[in-house]
């Protein structure tokens, strides 16, 4: 018989760099979660990941127990690296912070393709390029698929 699931718990860590202090502890401890058994999981499944941002979803069942997924990091940290950035524009339609081609926005689009709600990497380009956008990034060069 399945586990009876009593919720869902999102998280922003770090790849390799799970701990129990804030915000991943408080947030598990407030479920009744064991915090070291995410921390050693968590840090084992993302040993290549390091440093990168990484989203969490973490299924907690019943009986105390959990499951968790690793999603792909963000498109704006991803855009933000290609660019070469800090952080994106205070004001993205009049101040540019940066730019990235689209072999750039192709690359982000693969990465991402698996969880965004796009068939094609075309769809998926157009997400990524508008997320540039609304950062102040300018993708440069002329889309693919425009001829």
């Amino acid at each position: 018989m399945a586990k009876e699931i009593t919720g869902y718990l999102k998280l922003q860590v770090k790849g390799g760099a799970a701990n129990p202090s804030p915000p991943v502890g408080p947030a598990l401890g407030a479920k009744g979660l064991n915090i070291m058994e995410f921390c050693k999981q968590f840090n084992a499944r993302t040993q290549e990941k390091q440093g990168q941002l990484l989203p969490v979803v973490v299924t907690i069942y019943s009986d105390k127990s959990f499951d968790f997924v690793i999603k792909t990091p963000p498109a704006p940290v991803l855009i933000m690296e290609k660019a070469k950035i800090k952080k994106g524009s205070s004001e993205p339609n009049r101040a540019k912070v940066g730019s990235i081609s689209w072999d750039q926005v192709k690359e982000i689009a693969e990465i991402k393709m698996p969880d965004l709600n796009a068939f094609k990497l075309e769809s998926a380009m157009r997400q990524v390029a508008g997320t540039a956008r609304s950062m102040g990034v300018k993708v440069s060069g002329k889309a693919p698929w425009a001829n």
